[in-house]
């Protein structure tokens, strides 16, 4: 475990430290595309915050190659130079469409492409373990054809929630951490060594995204665009494959009898392994949606709208921190909710407990415009919208003048260190830059820009 995070650490250090440098080379080559009706940031933001990820990823397979308890992934299977070889290629597709938008259908044909590549060397699902059945091996072309369709719906899932700040990058990150405590127990638990490679994919990708996080919050600096989300996608995809096609059911040895019963028997413990999709179900769901939608009203399928989750979520009243939270959320429980199934399938506890979160996020979903606050003790470290608002004297209402400052924050933090009020300031606009590069935060409809959209498609 120590080298994992070791591994890990590693990983998130490079991407942090590579996306400050990123930000200003893409502001310098002008990586900065125009506000499109379907965005939702309110200024030009750099984009190619998927070179830091990459530089990250780059390390930690350095830095694992080199440990004593990781190096023999490296010399008893070719699936880390596969993984890199196909992360190269996408990158690079995806850094051409931060900077010169490139057709849809190119990326498609890349993305393709880059999963073959690792199909040639070696990553690629070799059988597939169905109840009833058992270990079904599968001929060179159904593990190929199966093993691109997954690394392009993967990439595309990801590639399609990538649209609020801090979003994708956290969803993978939480996506990755349940595959990776499955993967770990495979390897470690059972000593299966075809589940290595997997559980150092997983690692790695954790740290690609911890150290990217901190730049993509909201407000984001920088964006990770198609270099990132295509890549973190990718990354994703091949640790699922990795541990889908590799890990003989035979090897854990839970059941006695034939290879039939001992199948059926663990099916909760492959719903990881089968369905890697349920691992990233919000995106999986939303890249369904976004196809059903788009070809009902006539367009092509890869035509981008405001009509995903996070927009949707927008619309109904929710903030945009809140809306992130709330995808967390589900993606948390979705993802180690099938986890924790597998795991103990027998226990009617983990029902209960997931039947009782969903139930919590089915009432953060129906209460948009709830605003928690936090108590006095606590309001020094929260942001300013989650702080009591506090009247001066005895005064029943705060002065218009003082608006902005009752909606963003205590007056004490507006006042002087004299102890004297500051001149009045006139509310900022939208769109003019603050402070390490936000934005203030104006009136808007978010209903104008979508009508807007849905005109000019018409």
């Amino acid at each position: 475990m120590r080298d994992y995070l070791l591994t890990l650490c590693v990983t998130a250090a490079v991407t942090y430290l590579l996306t400050g440098p990123v930000r200003k080379f893409a502001i310098a080559v002008g990586a900065m595309p125009a506000i499109r009706a379907r965005d939702v940031h309110r200024e030009p933001t750099p984009r190619l915050g998927g070179i830091a990820m990459f530089g990250g990823l780059c390390a930690g397979l350095i830095v694992a190659d080199h440990l004593a308890n990781l190096d023999g992934v490296f010399e008893l299977s070719s699936e880390p130079r596969a993984l890199l070889s196909g992360a190269a290629l996408i990158w690079l597709i995806g850094v051409l469409d931060d900077k010169f938008e490139i057709d849809a259908l190119i990326k498609l044909g890349g993305q393709m492409i880059a999963a073959a590549v690792m199909v040639l060397q070696g990553l690629t699902i070799l059988w597939l373990p169905i109840p009833g059945v058992g270990t079904v091996p599968l001929t060179q072309w159904q593990g190929t054809l199966l093993t691109v369709a997954l690394v392009v719906i993967t990439i595309n899932a990801v590639n399609f929630v990538d649209g609020l700040d801090g979003l994708a990058a956290g969803m993978v990150c939480i996506a990755s951490a349940a595959l990776f405590l499955y993967t770990y127990r495979l390897w470690y638990g059972y000593g299966i060594e075809a589940a290595a490679p997997a559980t150092l994919f997983t690692a790695i990708l954790m740290g690609m995204c911890l150290g990217f996080l901190p730049h993509n919050m909201h407000p984001a600096r920088i964006f990770m665009g198609d270099s990132g989300s295509m890549l973190i996608g990718l990354v994703l995809a091949a640790g699922a494959i990795s541990v889908t096609g590799q890990v003989d059911p035979d090897a854990m040895k839970l059941f006695a009898g034939s290879e039939r019963q001992a199948t059926h028997a663990m099916l909760p413990v492959f719903i990881p392994l089968l369905l890697p999709l349920t691992i990233i179900a919000i995106p999986a769901a939303d890249l369904v949606l976004a196809i059903v939608r788009r070809t009902w009203n006539g367009q092509s399928p890869f035509a981008a709208d405001r009509g995903h989750l996070h927009h949707r979520l927008l619309e109904i009243g929710h903030s945009h921190s809140r809306s992130v939270l709330i995808m967390y959320f589900w993606s948390a429980l979705i993802a180690f909710g099938a986890v924790g199934y597998s795991v103990h399938s027998t226990s009617m506890w983990i029902v209960l407990l997931i039947v009782g979160l969903s139930a919590l996020g089915l009432i953060l979903l129906l209460m948009p415009r709830f605003t928690p606050r936090a108590p006095r003790w606590a309001e020094r470290f929260v942001p300013p919208r989650y702080r009591r608002r506090r009247r001066r004297g005895a005064e029943s209402q705060v002065d218009p003048s003082q608006a902005l400052e009752s909606q963003q924050g205590p007056l004490d933090d507006q006042m002087g260190h004299n102890g004297h009020d500051p001149a009045p300031q006139a509310p900022i606009a939208a769109g003019v830059s603050g402070v390490n590069g936000a934005t203030a935060i104006g009136h808007r409809s978010r209903f104008a820009d979508r009508r807007k959209a849905d005109s000019t498609r018409r």
